[in-house]
């Protein structure tokens, strides 16, 4: 009976050991994967419940050298994952990005061409239906929807600093000053998130 006991600790104990060891492994890949892609300048992407708090995940596209989504810390500015993309093509139209904006999680940065027609929004807060992205929108865009005035505006904006980019339309309604009849006066000219 002994025996039997002392064996079956023994097999525990490989068995254990066994998977401390493969989660050990897979963890070490993985941080080596990631190192290797940041060395490389190569895009990375991870699930989201393994983003630090302190880093945002960034989807950069068009006129840059190397486009696609980068984890970048929360405390960098748009001109920070410009470089890590390899900067502007000698066709960007670096007029329409603002390069000293905060970076926020699930940001996406669309670098146009100079001449594209899509550059109707002057300062690349648009799309080409003319709506006003409001999770990127400054002050004076967002005065420009209907019912929306400067103080609402600031509210916006306040808001989205401190609770973090609109997912859906309605999400404005937990800004204060912003009610049903507001949102519906201007939901069809905004793009969310």
């Amino acid at each position: 009976m002994k025996k039997l006991v002392f064996v079956a600790g023994i097999g525990m104990a490989v068995i254990l050991f066994f998977f401390l060891t493969e989660n050990s492994v897979k963890e070490d890949n993985h941080s080596k994967s990631i190192l290797a892609a940041k060395e490389t300048g190569d895009s990375i992407v991870r699930p989201a419940e393994e983003v630090s708090p302190e880093y945002a995940i960034v989807d950069i596209k068009g006129e840059v050298n190397k486009p696609g989504v980068y984890e970048i810390s929360l405390d960098s500015r748009v001109n920070d994952v410009i470089e890590l993309a390899g900067g502007f093509t000698d066709h960007a139209d670096t007029h329409l990005i603002n390069l000293a904006q905060k970076i926020q999680d699930e940001m996406s940065i669309i670098v146009y061409k100079k001449g594209d027609e899509n550059n109707t929004a002057g300062s690349g807060n648009g799309n080409a239906q003319g709506k006003v992205r409001i999770n990127y929108a400054t002050v004076e865009e967002i005065q420009s929807l209907n019912g929306i005035g400067p103080s609402k505006a600031q509210a916006i904006i306040q808001y989205r600093e401190e609770h973090g980019l609109f997912q859906v339309p309605e999400d404005l309604l937990n800004v204060s000053g912003i009610g049903e009849k507001t949102l519906q006066n201007f939901i069809d000219q905004i793009q969310v998130p």
